[in-house]
């Protein structure tokens, strides 16, 4: 997903939150942890915790290192994830035009989902991004457009 915006409009900085399943880190029950938030019973809470997503990016797509940012919530989930990519653009695109920049990006790492899914309807998949089509919104801002994406 980031790539493509990258290349077809420009990233001039964003913010993700990548929503996921809770990890082997977390504890089961309220229980010590060094982290206070991670400390707490991983199948009953949701758990706003730090994430290196952010800066992976930038080692996989150079052109956006040091653009974007970010933070995890874990959820009581056994598997799955959903991240929410808030960003600021170079170009100013219509929703119809990012949703076509993505379809005609999709293959067989990243697909171009229509149907209003969830989490467990991508439990399984063979893809390593689902780009949610339905949830592509954009909000002009005095700064510009503020575009949001999703990908399960």
């Amino acid at each position: 997903m980031v790539k493509v915006l990258v290349d077809e409009f420009g990233i001039k900085s964003g913010y993700m939150t990548t929503i996921h399943a809770y990890t082997g880190d977390q504890r089961l029950q309220d229980a010590p942890h060094k982290d206070l938030r991670r400390a707490r019973a991983a199948a009953s809470n949701m758990v706003p915790t730090s994430t290196g997503a952010a800066k992976a990016i930038g080692l996989v797509v150079p052109e956006a290192s040091g653009k974007l940012d970010g933070i995890a919530v874990r959820v009581p989930l056994l598997t799955g994830s959903l991240v929410d990519l808030s960003v600021f653009l170079e170009k100013q695109p219509t929703v119809e035009e990012l949703n076509a920049a993505m379809k005609k990006a999709a293959n067989e790492t990243m697909k171009y989902e229509t149907d209003e899914i969830v989490s467990s309807d991508i439990v399984n998949s063979t893809f390593g991004s689902i780009f949610d089509s339905a949830l592509t919104t954009v909000k002009p801002t005095p700064e510009g457009n503020l575009y949001k994406l999703f990908s399960w």
